[in-house]
């Protein structure tokens, strides 16, 4: 049996909710292909992140070490059920993104400063959008400004679906820019991957920057392959 992804499908169980037997061959888009209904104003905002089992997000820099193929697999998947993607700057470049696949597609890029390689891929191809402060500098690219001094990201968001009708934007990361949606609590969905490795180092946490919150999220699945956990929460309104 083949994956939605062009490859073989990984053996994996389903261990909440209806659990699976070890040698299972779940079908990755459907377990995660659910409803996701845009909120009044705004898009819904998934948040896609790995860490590891001592809480670091990152391994020298990126994500890629704390990462599997069936993991890299989910990424492209939820990538799939967006609109846009919402990265911060930082991200963009560790991880060095490029144009999005789907042609309807675009890529969201959070900068305070505006201070980006304007002569990448990602921007050559005309599919990335900065979103910055009223103030800052002028960008040669299309943008969306909210905030003074800061980037006001609940205006920015409500700015995608005025302007292109978005109604699914997926985030992520980094740590910032989550910290950034926790705080105005726009986390509608969490999918996060559990890595089986303690990291070390001083990687940052899933979230930074939010002061102390207390937002209660519920556990929708979570399935196993080689150790990996793969969970979605959604937040309990």
């Amino acid at each position: 049996d083949r994956s939605p992804w062009g490859g073989i499908l990984p053996l994996m169980r389903r261990l909440f909710p209806h659990p699976t037997a070890e040698d299972s061959a779940l079908n990755l888009r459907s377990e995660y292909d659910v409803v996701r209904e845009a909120p009044p104003g705004r898009p819904w905002v998934s948040l896609c992140m790995v860490a590891s089992l001592d809480g670091s997000t990152v391994v020298d820099s990126t994500s890629r070490g704390l990462s599997n193929p069936t993991d890299q697999a989910l990424l492209l998947i939820l990538r799939s059920f967006a609109d846009v993607i919402l990265v911060g700057a930082a991200t963009v470049r560790e991880e060095r993104y490029g144009p999005p696949k789907r042609a309807d597609q675009r890529i969201a890029v959070v900068s305070r400063s505006g201070r980006l390689d304007f002569t990448t891929p990602l921007f050559t191809s005309g599919r990335a959008v900065v979103v910055l402060p009223v103030d800052a500098p002028e960008v040669p690219v299309d943008s969306i400004r909210a905030g003074h001094g800061h980037i006001d990201i609940a205006t920015a968001l409500a700015e995608m679906t005025h302007r292109w009708g978005t109604k699914v934007v997926q985030a992520e990361g980094g740590a910032t820019i989550n910290g950034l949606l926790a705080a105005a609590d726009l986390i509608d969905e969490l999918n996060l991957t559990i890595s089986p490795q303690i990291s070390g180092g001083d990687g940052q946490r899933l979230v930074v920057g939010a002061p102390a919150l207390a937002l209660r999220m519920q556990l929708a699945h979570v399935i196993e392959d080689d150790g990996f956990l793969f969970t979605r929460y959604s937040r309990a309104r």
